[in-house]
């Protein structure tokens, strides 16, 4: 099973002040939108999403479809494949794709220490 991209996604006070300490830590602009209140970052292979008001806690995120670089990888492990390998592994999810669609979608799920895993495909 092939997740894809992976980033941690900060929940943050202040955008503004959490990505000027992350650029002085020698990340740069990737993505994002500040008028959304969201920045991608990136150093190196290390990817940090920071998002104001949109998450309760922290979260483990993987982009299927997607390289470090937000570029396109093909072929790629589908999030509804995912989600099928997911279930017949006996986890529970939280969120389902429909697996009646195709293209974007998502599936959320939780470690057993409590830790939000976003699986979520953009393409």
């Amino acid at each position: 099973m092939k997740l894809g991209a992976f980033s941690i996604s900060l929940t943050v006070k202040d955008l503004k002040k959490s990505t000027e300490f992350y650029k002085k830590l020698g990340f740069s602009d990737l993505g994002g939108s500040p008028e959304h209140n969201y920045a991608i970052l990136k150093n190196g292979d290390a990817v940090i999403g920071l998002f104001q008001g949109m998450f309760d806690k922290n979260i483990i995120t993987f982009n299927p479809g997607w390289n470090q670089e937000a570029g396109e990888v093909n072929p790629f492990d589908d999030v509804r494949e995912i989600q099928k390998s997911l279930k017949a592994a006996g986890l529970e999810l939280n969120e389902r794709a429909d697996e009646s669609t195709t293209g974007p979608g998502h599936i959320t799920l939780v470690d057993p220490d409590g830790n939000p895993i976003l699986i979520d495909q953009h393409r």
